[in-house]
């Protein structure tokens, strides 16, 4: 089977649903007293109990409808199989924002066929906004389609970040690029879910965005739906797991002409 011969809409289905239903457990624990916290790395890299249920909830999902899918999942990690479909799946993104009781959080699931993201769905269930695209089909966010900004001059632009979990361990944490890019733009924001973050490069909210030390779950889905919206993106280190640049074409170049290549 050629990815030109798939049938993504039942995918694009099941994906959503499972993002919704993975949404609601979510908001079961919000703000609740019920929420158990562990450390993974430090104490800035946290899972909580509904990291973990909003984990099953999407893993048990797709294993009814296919068992044979390969899944990589931000708790779980890979589930080896001879499939080439591989499921991407980041159950909680922002979960030191869920854990805060701040409501910019969400679930990310998104679909490769031979190592080629075909569709994404990033839904953030307090707000409830839902985005997915399948590819070459274009972007949306709650069924209206969207695109990148036309936003060309840096001192216009609005951009977001995010800081690596090992911050406190390291003196390479984007704190050199953030002292850079902050002065030439009008805003740098840094909102804790770069699920999220790259999706509202996407809505036109943000005109770019960069972050480095992330992982494949953070961003499988949310880079299919920006650059299905118009965006563009690089993977501008390969020393620093998944370090990413995202927007509208000219500010995304302006940026990554900007950001450091090396450690510290």
């Amino acid at each position: 089977m050629t990815r030109d011969k798939l049938n993504t809409d039942d995918l694009l289905l099941l994906a959503i649903e499972l993002a919704q239903k993975a949404g609601k457990v979510q908001l079961e624990y919000f703000r609740s007293k019920n929420l158990t916290v562990e450390n993974k790395l430090n104490d800035a890299d946290i899972v909580t109990a509904a990291d973990r249920a909003s984990e099953a909830t999407v893993i048990s999902g797709i294993r009814e409808r296919f068992a044979s899918h390969r899944i990589l999942s931000e708790e779980s990690g890979l589930t080896q199989s001879d499939s080439p479909f591989e499921w991407v799946i980041d159950p909680l993104d922002g979960t030191t924002n869920f854990n805060a009781g701040l409501p910019l959080f969400s679930v990310s699931i998104g679909l490769k066929y031979d190592g080629e993201t075909i569709l994404g769905v990033v839904y953030a269930p307090y707000i409830n906004e839902l985005f997915h695209a399948v590819k070459g089909e274009g972007a949306y966010l709650n069924g209206n389609k969207i695109g990148v900004s036309g936003c060309t001059e840096l001192s216009k632009a609005v951009v977001g970040t995010g800081f690596p979990v090992d911050k406190m361990l390291t003196s390479d944490n984007n704190t050199d690029n953030f002292e850079k890019i902050l002065p030439l733009t009008r805003a740098v924001r840094r909102l804790g879910s770069a699920a999220m973050d790259i999706c509202y490069v996407a809505l036109g909210a943000f005109d770019a965005f960069w972050e480095i030390n992330l992982h494949e779950w953070d961003v499988c889905a949310a880079l299919l739906i920006a650059e299905e919206a118009g965006a563009e993106s690089e993977h501008f280190r390969n020393d620093r797991n998944v370090s990413v640049v995202v927007g509208t074409p000219i500010i995304k170049q302006k940026v990554s002409q900007l950001l450091s290549r090396s450690p510290g």
